[in-house]
C-alpha cells in the first residue's frame, strides 16, 4: 500500500553533503575498510536490523581492516542523509571503540554495550546506542552512511553526549576514517 506522505516528499532530502563525513573540520585520508558480513557496499541491510520502536533494534556486525598507526580511539556515526529535512538522521553514535579490536559483533551497538569502554551519545528521540533504519513507508530507498573515524587521542566524552560536542571534540585529532554504505526501503 503506498503511503501517500512518503509520496509527497520523495524529492526532499537532507543530502549526502549535510553528513559529518562531508563537513570541512572533520576530512581526513581514507586510509583504512569498513565493511559488514550483514551487507555490502551499497547494498540493502537486512530486514533483521531495522528500526523498531518498541523492540529491540539490532545492529549488525562491523568489521574494519587495521587503522592507521597513531590511532588510540575509534568513533562510529551512523547517519541517513535521505530524510525529508535539513539534516541527516542520526542513528547511531559510538566513542571508545579501542582500535585493536578489528570488529564489532551484531547487537553490540546496543545499550549498554558488551564492549568494554564503549560510550553511546543521543541519537534521534535521545536514543542511546543503535537505532535502525525506519524510513517513511513510500518515500523510496534511503542511504544508511556508517562512517568511523580514527583519532590520535581518546575523547572524554561521558554518555550521552550530543553530535556536536562528538564533532568538536574529534576536531584536530582525525588521522583517518572509513565508510561503508548501506540502503533501507520500506515500500
Amino acid at each position: 500500500m503506498i503511503n501517500p506522505v512518503g509520496r509527497a516528499l520523495r524529492n526532499r532530502r537532507a543530502g549526502h553533503h549535510t553528513l559529518v563525513w562531508a563537513q570541512p573540520d572533520v576530512q581526513a585520508p581514507e586510509n583504512f575498510t569498513l565493511t559488514s558480513p550483514a551487507f555490502e557496499y551499497g547494498s540493502p541491510i537486512p530486514e533483521h536490523h531495522r528500526g523498531r520502536i518498541f523492540a529491540a533494534n539490532i545492529s549488525p556486525a562491523l568489521t574494519w581492516t587495521t587503522p592507521p598507526a597513531g590511532t588510540e580511539e575509534l568513533v562510529l556515526i551512523v547517519q541517513d542523509p535521505d530524510v525529508p529535512g535539513k539534516r541527516p538522521a542520526t542513528h547511531d553514535l559510538t566513542v571508545g571503540i579501542d582500535p585493536s579490536l578489528k570488529a564489532i559483533p551484531e547487537n553490540a551497538l546496543t545499550n549498554p554495550s558488551p564492549l568494554s569502554g564503549v560510550r553511546h551519545g543521543k541519537g534521534p528521540l535521545g536514543r542511546l546506542g543503535w537505532a535502525g533504519p525506519a524510513p517513511i513507508p513510500s518515500h523510496g530507498p534511503h542511504s544508511y552512511v556508517f562512517q568511523m573515524f580514527a583519532l590520535n587521542r581518546r575523547t572524554t566524552l561521558t554518555e550521552k553526549f550530543t553530535l556536536a560536542e562528538l564533532r568538536d571534540a574529534m576536531a584536530g585529532h582525525l588521522v583517518g576514517r572509513a565508510r561503508l554504505d548501506g540502503t533501507y526501503e520500506i515500500r
